[in-house]
């Protein structure tokens, strides 16, 4: 039975196992992402909260898909590009998932029902959708496309200042 996010592993964008339980007291921020989507600027406010709250705990992980318009549309090494060395990001990329339907990854399939959106509808409806855990591996917040990552910092630092034992 999945109780937290440290019950999940995937792969990043290299290859390389990224196991949920690395993440242990950390406050994570989860968010699908896409290369030639409209909302792709985010990127830079994505990595700006990563190089201000990484090292107070905050670690972020976008999960390219490609189910939204086929705006994320090339492989491992077209996305590294446009993610990496277009958008200077540094922060964890996991492998290109889908995030709806038959061949949703599991992380998305327990984000969704623990925090399902407007209406108590779970499916994602599009690019950049973003999931707070907080650090006791609990989702406690989503947030919707058009939220931009800089206005989510209030909510951030709230979690990291809190003791994930009090949760």
């Amino acid at each position: 039975m999945i109780n937290t996010i440290y019950d999940f592993k995937i792969n990043s964008l290299q290859g390389k196992e990224i196991n949920f339980t690395d993440f242990k007291d950390k406050v994570i921020l989860v968010v699908n992402t896409a290369s030639k989507c409209g909302f792709t600027p985010q990127y830079a406010g994505l990595e700006n909260l990563h190089e201000k709250y990484g090292p107070k705990g905050l670690a972020i992980i976008g999960f390219p898909c490609n189910q939204f318009g086929g705006q994320e549309p090339g492989e491992a090494k077209e996305i590294e590009q446009d993610c990496l060395v277009n958008y200077g990001v540094k922060f964890l990329i996991a492998e290109k998932i889908e995030v709806n339907g038959e061949n949703q990854h599991p992380i998305y399939h327990y984000l969704k029902h623990a925090l399902p959106g407007i209406l108590a509808l779970e499916e994602i409806k599009w690019n950049f959708t973003k999931f707070l855990i907080d650090r006791a591996g609990k989702p406690v917040q989503r947030f919707a496309p058009s939220f931009e990552p800089e206005d989510m910092e209030e909510e951030i630092e709230k979690l990291l200042t809190e003791n994930p034992s009090n949760n």
